[in-house]
């Protein structure tokens, strides 16, 4: 025979056999009045049902400030880097200085430098850059100072990244790189954020790595392109390849756009016979405060490196009344990525275009001597060498007198000068005038009262030698071109011999 039983029996009589069973149920329930047997034994605050799904909001977890006051006293998470360099010759100085500059660019990218070394070998290895052996010793370099990347004073082969990324098992990037990512960050007009963007791109390209299905063949496209389409095609770094090569086509063919503006500009002045002066150097050696100097320009000044890239064209004046233009020009480094030199070769242009360069050094640098050198390989790279140069030794205030005088010795045309005090700027506007070119033709002219623009043009364009105003007209005595001379020739006076 069998039994029935009502629903809430079996309810109570599982109850009691499993207690947990009538703790589920309440659980189960909206609202339930709380029992010290059930509820007492509970871990914690109980919630409704609809409160137990619903996001629960963890106090004091929010890191935002309450007082905007205290945003000056929270320290940016930046990134901690170890610099490696590889000491193939020179003096051990040398490639320490060449890492100092390495931190000091690493400085400028934002990251933070916990520790330096230098690998003493006739050439890096082909493989790791530095050799497996201190390869492993990077390793635990990076770990006992908890770095997250790597900086290598060199530019890598793509084998030479991925093998010792491998090993040291943080990010690792070189010295190219490095200085890319500062460019990218400090370019500002259009023409300077394309230049970056191809020489990103450029470098980039041999670097491309894939895995998985970034190696796998996309579908082909056989004969016709029917259905599913017949043979491999290509892979997707290969898609990447092509569309990264299409994009430089894109962005050359851009700045060399751009590049038509600049050039209509310089036959402008061409064409005015206005003189144009290029301020040219290594990076943080003062080129800007020396334009702001000198024509009150108001450029960036920032004691870091590539602080301005763009080029800055100004007028200005020598002390005896001659207009011409000031260039500053982007800085130069040592090592410069040859991709930074051929995407920045319009700009560089308006150094070989100019009539006089003004080579800026830092006098207070440890060897000035190498900077020199440096900037004087890229002046010959964009052909540059026949133009005059005068080399402005900066911060002359700073520098150590012994370095001044063995530079003044070496630089047969240099000059000693302190942007930031004014000392030798007087110096150095008489020796622009001096050496700016001057208008080959000597004219005398009566030029009367009614064309005064020409008596202005021989004012801006040429160098005014004598100027009298008779009742006849502006007697002039002027060294201009040819062309002006030309226009004066009719106001020429003739003389009228002697009976």
């Amino acid at each position: 025979m069998t039994s029935s039983s009502s629903p809430s029996q079996d309810s109570q009589r599982f109850a009691h056999s499993h207690p947990e069973g009538l703790r589920a149920d309440a659980l189960m329930e909206e609202d339930v009045a709380w029992s010290h047997e059930i509820d007492g034994e509970r871990d914690g605050d109980q919630f409704d049902r609809s409160e137990r799904a619903a996001l629960r909001r963890v106090a004091g977890l929010s890191t935002e400030l309450e007082d905007v006051t205290e945003v000056e006293y929270r320290q940016l998470r930046l990134e901690r880097v170890v610099l490696v360099g590889v000491w193939t010759s020179g003096t051990a100085q040398d490639s320490e200085n060449s890492l100092a500059e390495l931190a000091a660019l690493a400085e400028t990218a934002g990251a933070l430098v916990l520790d330096g070394v230098i690998q003493r070998r006739d050439k890096p290895d082909a493989a790791t850059y530095i050799g497996s052996g201190k390869a492993t010793e990077l390793r635990d370099i990076v770990l006992e100072t908890g770095a997250d990347t790597v900086i290598c004073d060199g530019e890598l082969s793509p084998g030479q990244l991925i093998h010792l990324e491998d090993v040291v098992k943080v990010k690792v990037i070189d010295r190219t790189a490095l200085i890319l990512d500062i460019f990218a960050q400090h370019a500002k007009s259009r023409e300077g954020k394309a230049q970056v963007a191809l020489a990103q791109m450029q470098y980039m390209l041999p670097r491309l790595r894939g895995w998985g299905q970034s190696l796998s063949r996309q579908m082909g496209g056989g004969k016709g392109g029917g259905l599913a389409t017949r043979g491999p095609g290509e892979t997707k770094i290969e898609t990447d390849r092509r569309r990264i090569r299409e994009k430089m086509a894109k962005m050359r063919r851009e700045i060399a756009d751009m590049k038509t503006g600049r050039e209509i500009k310089r036959q402008e002045r061409k064409r005015n016979k206005v003189p144009s002066v290029a301020i040219a150097g290594y990076t943080n050696a003062g080129k800007s405060s020396l334009l702001n100097r000198l024509t009150g320009a108001g450029v960036l000044v920032e004691n870091s490196l590539f602080a301005t890239l763009d080029p800055t064209v100004r007028r200005a004046e020598t002390p005896s009344g001659r207009l011409y233009t000031l260039a500053d020009t982007v800085g130069f480094v040592r090592h410069l990525p040859h991709h930074l030199v051929e995407a920045f070769r319009s700009t560089m242009e308006e150094v070989g275009e100019s009539d006089l360069i003004l080579h800026v050094v830092d006098g207070s640098h440890p060897n000035p001597e190498e900077q020199l050198a440096a900037v004087r390989e890229v002046i010959t790279d964009v052909g540059a060498t026949r133009v005059p140069e005068i080399v402005v030794i900066n911060k002359a205030d700073a520098a150590d007198p012994l370095t001044l005088q063995r530079l003044m010795r070496i630089e047969k045309r240099s000059i000693a000068v302190s942007a930031r005090t004014g000392q030798g700027i007087a110096e150095l506007l008489a020796l622009i005038d001096n050496e700016l070119p001057r208008p080959s033709v000597e004219v005398e002219a009566l030029v009367p009262y009614t064309l005064g623009k020409l008596v202005a043009r021989a004012h801006t364009e040429g160098e005014v030698i004598s100027e009298e105003h008779t009742p006849e007209g502006t007697l002039l005595k002027v060294r201009v071109h040819e062309e002006l001379a030309a226009d004066l020739a009719p106001y020429v006076p003739v003389a009228v011999p002697v009976a």
